[in-house]
């Protein structure tokens, strides 16, 4: 339980050194351990220019935020974090909230959601700040452990705003160390109008961490399957199945990725879900395919009915290719990818499992330019591709992992390392990796404490045992397209 208590006196403003944090974070996503990602990874490059540039974007709001003039200047010394609105989530629905260039919000409808990582137990002083057009408003807010059991009661705290008033002091909170959660309401359904930034003190604000970068995206995380020495250049089949344990909108639990491409399962709107498989051309554009040479674009040899193929970018370019399939919460499902050399170039095919009908799906086939060689770099990933549900828990388990040459029997990948993106490096600290039972299990979101024992390190490894793991069945595999179209 959280103790709060309604706060009486208007806040004291203070010139803040937000772009103090803004570089912290720079040297953060610039670090040794970051940058190793980024070979293993391809895409994982342009995802670290986004970010950098979402960071200095953020800097230059932030210090925006902060008032020009102070009536008295607080101790150096004395603990202030300030959070931007932007970087809240809104409840229940995560689209109804506009923000403005500067990174206020003109509107919020519902709840808005702060999330931050108390190191130092003790009294949080939180207060409101506002743009000088805001109107009079009844505000509720609360603060509560994350860890919280479910269904623990929620106390909730009344203060008043006046028209124009730009500083509202909300109150304090008696919080212990650990993850939180900063709520804020109008009172009835009226919507919250220009907010500009939350400022945090008091003795729990000394190491107190939030996430001020513009990205609102849970990191990305990965398993990186090590594969035996003696297989290494000969992968001609990878076999993955993927049991998500939690199905939030924006999610892609990804199955099995190599270093030209990907292949996994997307919840891409309330109605929609896909199976997507992807590959990348080659050169270095990472923006637009209109600009990338015919000889180094990848080429559509086959696709199965009902798949939608055509063309990506904005993170690398490439063919890409998705079915839409109503997959459910709770079920496993079955990747497999073929990779065979032609030429300079290797045909990559992906295939689905249907269980209802005991057969392979042919999603697609590329034939991947300035190649010539077979998988390497195997591995799976779990991701929040949009920042709006960036709180929202994502859990998925990865088995049944297993590799074969072109004639050889399977063998089971029971290594990974797991890795996570440069936003997961110091920016969002909520993500981990585990084994349980004979599975890998990837998790992110949330800003819950990870579970005990859990892989938190970049480049921790986990061992899962194989005695329930099944390889494909000889006589099911399917035989891969040859023809270009």
């Amino acid at each position: 339980m959280v103790a709060t208590r309604s706060g009486a006196a208007r806040v004291e403003a203070e010139r803040a050194s937000a772009a103090g944090c803004g570089l912290a974070l720079l040297a953060a996503i610039a670090s040794p351990a970051a940058m190793r990602l980024l070979p293993t990874l391809r895409a994982a490059l342009v995802h670290a220019v986004a970010v950098l540039a979402a960071v200095v974007r953020a800097v230059a709001a932030t210090a925006a935020f902060a008032p020009a003039a102070a009536p008295q200047t607080p101790s150096a010394t004395a603990p202030h974090v300030i959070i931007p609105a932007f970087t809240a989530y809104a409840h229940p629905d995560p689209a109804r909230m506009r923000r403005n260039d500067d990174g206020s919000v003109a509107r919020a409808h519902g709840e808005l959601r702060w999330f931050v990582d108390v190191a130092t137990p003790g009294e949080l002083r939180l207060a409101l700040a506002r743009l000088a057009d805001a109107p009079a408003a009844q505000l509720q807010w609360h603060v509560e452990a994350v860890d919280a059991p479910l269904g623990a009661p929620t106390n909730w705290t009344s203060i008043g705003a006046s028209a124009g008033q730009r500083d509202v002091a909300l109150g304090a909170a008696t919080v212990a160390a650990g993850p939180h959660r900063i709520a804020l309401r109008a009172d009835g359904d009226a919507p919250l109008l220009a907010l500009a930034r939350l400022d945090l003190r008091g003795p729990a604000a000394a190491g107190l961490h939030a996430n001020v970068a513009e990205r609102r995206n849970a990191a990305s995380i990965h398993l990186g399957y090590v594969v035996p020495q003696s297989l290494r250049a000969d992968v001609a089949w990878f076999h993955v199945t993927v049991t998500p344990r939690t199905d939030p909108l924006w999610s892609y639990y990804m199955a099995t990725g190599w270093h030209r491409g990907y292949f996994g399962m997307q919840v891409n709107s309330p109605t929609e879900r896909r199976v997507i498989f992807s590959v990348w051309d080659s050169g270095d554009e990472a923006i637009d395919r209109k600009k990338v040479a015919a000889a180094d674009r990848v080429q559509l040899v086959a696709k199965g009915a009902g798949v939608h193929a055509g063309d990506f970018g904005n993170e690398g370019t490439g063919g890409r290719s998705h079915w839409q399939h109503p997959w459910r919460l709770g079920e496993t499902f079955r990747f497999l990818l073929h990779a065979r050399v032609d030429g300079s170039a290797t045909i990559y095919t992906g295939w689905f499992w249907l269980a209802e009908t005991k057969s392979w799906r042919l999603i697609a086939s590329f034939r991947a330019p300035k190649d010539g060689k077979l998988p390497r770099g195997l591995y799976s990933f779990s991701e929040n591709f949009a920042g709006e549900n960036g709180d929202a828990l994502r859990e998925a388990e990865f088995g049944d992992v297993f590799v074969r040459a072109a004639d050889g029997p399977w063998t089971a990948l029971v290594e990974a390392r797991f890795t996570h993106d440069p936003t997961g490096e110091s920016i969002r600290r909520d993500r981990w990796g585990l084994v349980r039972g004979d599975r890998f299990v990837l998790g992110h979101g949330g800003f819950a404490t990870p579970p005990a024992g859990a892989a938190r390190r970049y480049d921790e490894r986990l061992r899962a045992p194989v005695a329930a793991w099944t390889p494909p069945a000889d006589a099911t595999l399917p035989t891969p397209p040859t023809t270009a179209k």
